[in-house]
């Protein structure tokens, strides 16, 4: 796998293909041969040991289908029984497609049209005698929701694969928008896609991932200097990239030379989440890390963390940071390499307008999550303001409140909620949940692979804080922080979720696996 594997939209797809053609003079009809060709080579691999009775490619009419045509034409080279059902008439398929279509009548291979509702009514039982269905209905670029018709073959499809018809998607399983992952209205669920060039972002993000299935992805012969001509900036985060950021210390470092962390965190009942920032930050290899919190609390965190000092700030009350303690906090941030803040801050009132002032006013490199980030909704034109690098890292919730959305607006597409946002106020945006996003000022996204819904737990946030925010104080840059930080706390958990069981580890758990993860990663 290359270091960084590229993602991209619909319309920039569409835009490589076009400049293939036109601009390289490669012709529709070769990308397509290469694309049926290829996608029938995964098929086979993925499904030869289940294909007893034949196959049943469902066609659309424009090129998914036109793939389609080529698979079946392959198909029966090797002697395998295929059907192909077009959802149009035969008439209404043009260009590449068309010509690929007149292709199949040598091979007598039957080709069914099913142009409306009543004449699938008469023919679906047919699909009942495949081992193997496969979807080239609709494909890429799809926007608005399935309906009528289209939605009454995809429905009748996914009941047959829940009674164990196997399916496999061409490019991308009918029925999702390939830029969001979001399905529309109804969708294609396969147990795998084979995919063209590059993979969609739609293939990678939920619920698109659970839809997509296993995915392939095929070289049809796409120039190098299209793919560099669109750019895209989406990418999927690898193993390959991390690595690379990941520096080997000399044998005579010593902590002076690993960062100073300052975390200001904690609060009457939370005070849990401040030490696993803490320890989280010296687990990603933090030389040194100072812990500030509430006064009263100063005896509690000391018993919870022993390579963690500690500094007593001023409370408003019981376990609530004051607003005075503005100004001990900035004599602590002095020298230091990064501040952490927000985790079990509480979002008392005076807490609030320490929490700003701290952004307003402080010049160091700043991770802001939980209530750093609730304390700063209806104020983030703060974030404008700051000259040093900034990272927030909400889950969807919170993310929600600094755009003044639902939550349910930022997950329908969540890559570019975050871009949008990392753009717009010049900060790094860690979007968590699965496949957590990560967008940056410059417009470049990219979503993690790592990780499971054994994650789904308490403290899970706190540690990817410390995590993160350890990283920057060793002199990592946000950017390569961030991405370091996401990967290795989602591969931790999916060792645990192996080794201990799918759900039930502990967030503290994690952080002790970070190490272990690093190490993975140095040595493979």
């Amino acid at each position: 796998m290359e270091l960084e594997m590229i993602l991209v939209t619909a319309a920039e797809m569409q835009e490589m293909d076009r400049q293939a053609i036109e601009n390289h003079g490669i012709p529709g009809l070769e990308l397509m041969e290469n694309a049926g060709r290829g996608a029938t080579d995964v098929l086979l691999d993925q499904f030869a040991g289940t294909i007893k009775t034949g196959v049943g490619i469902i066609c659309g009419k424009g090129n998914n289908g036109g793939d389609g045509f080529v698979i079946a034409r392959y198909l029966a080279d090797r002697r395998i029984d295929v059907t192909v059902y077009l959802l149009a008439k035969a008439t209404k398929v043009k260009g590449d497609a068309a010509a690929n279509l007149k292709r199949l009548a040598a091979l007598k291979v039957p080709v069914i049209e099913i142009p409306d509702e009543d004449s699938f009514s008469k023919i679906k039982s047919d699909f009942c005698r495949f081992d193997l269905l496969v979807d080239a209905i609709l494909g890429t670029g799809l926007t608005s929701d399935v309906r009528g018709f289209f939605k009454t073959v995809i429905n009748f499809i996914n009941d047959l694969n829940r009674s164990g018809i196997a399916v496999f998607a061409v490019d991308m399983p009918s029925g999702l928008n390939s830029d969001t992952g979001q399905p529309c209205g109804a969708c294609i669920r396969a147990q795998g896609t084979v995919t063209f060039a590059l993979a969609n972002i739609g293939h990678f993000t939920y619920p698109g991932a659970d839809y997509t299935g296993k995915l392939e992805i095929i070289d049809i012969g796409i120039p190098a200097p299209a793919v560099e001509t669109v750019d895209p900036q989406q990418y999927l985060l690898t193993a390959e990239r991390i690595r690379a950021a990941l520096p080997l210390r000399s044998a005579d470092t010593h902590k002076g030379q690993t960062g100073h962390l300052l975390v200001v965190a904690g609060s009457t009942g939370k005070t849990g989440a401040a030490a696993m920032t803490a320890v989280s930050a010296m687990r990603a290899g933090a030389g040194l890390v100072t812990l500030g919190i509430a006064e009263s609390l100063n005896p509690i965190i000391e018993t919870q963390v022993l390579e963690v000092m500690t500094a007593p700030l001023a409370e408003c009350r019981y376990g609530i940071l004051a607003e005075t303690a503005i100004d001990d906090i900035t004599k602590l941030a002095g020298g230091k390499s990064c501040l952490a803040i927000g985790p079990g801050i509480g979002q008392a009132e005076e807490t609030q307008s320490l929490v700003r002032q701290i952004i307003s006013q402080i010049d160091t490199p700043i991770v802001i999550d939980a209530d750093g980030l609730n304390n700063i909704a209806g104020q983030t034109q703060l974030l404008k303001k700051r000259k040093a690098p900034t990272v927030l890292t909400p889950h969807p919730g919170e993310m929600a409140r600094l755009i003044e959305t639902s939550a349910t607006v930022v997950q329908q597409n969540r890559l570019a909620c975050a871009r949008d946002f990392a753009t717009n106020f010049g900060v790094h945006v860690v979007l968590k949940g699965a496949a957590t996003v990560i967008a940056h000022p410059d417009g470049s996204a990219y979503i993690n692979p790592t990780g499971n819904p054994g994650m789904a737990s308490g403290g899970m946030g706190d540690v990817l804080t410390g995590v993160l925010a350890g990283f920057i104080t060793q002199g990592f840059t946000p950017k390569a922080a961030a991405h370091a930080a996401v990967y290795l706390q989602g591969a931790a958990a999916d060792t645990l979720a192996q080794t201990i069981g799918p759900i039930g580890y502990l967030a503290g758990e994690v952080m002790n696996t970070i190490p272990r993860e690093i190490k993975k990663l140095i040595e493979s």
